[in-house]
């Protein structure tokens, strides 16, 4: 696997800023390949979705990767992949 994706028990261990960086290393990843990670604004911890992304192409302001209908549902681990290529659809 791609050095560059930490997996989700490495994210869970992970102190706040640790996660941060996290965050804006995958951020700016996705800009230069023309996608924009976003993430819920839900503020319920118990509501589904919360704390999670999805990715948007901003040519086409369209999402191109989320895990439920609503979009969203991509954890850290899940954005990763999908940038750095890890996943078997791109």
């Amino acid at each position: 696997m791609n050095s560059d994706v930490p997996s989700t028990d490495e994210i869970d261990a992970m102190g706040d800023q640790d996660r941060k960086v996290l965050e804006n290393r995958l951020r700016r990843a996705a800009e230069r390949q023309g996608l924009r990670p976003e993430k819920s604004r839900l503020r319920d911890r118990r509501a589904i979705g919360y704390g999670t992304y999805q990715l948007v192409d901003e040519r086409a302001d369209t999402v191109v990767q989320a895990d439920d209908e609503r979009g969203y549902g991509l954890d850290l681990h899940d954005v990763a992949r999908y940038i750095y290529g890890a996943d078997d659809g791109r």
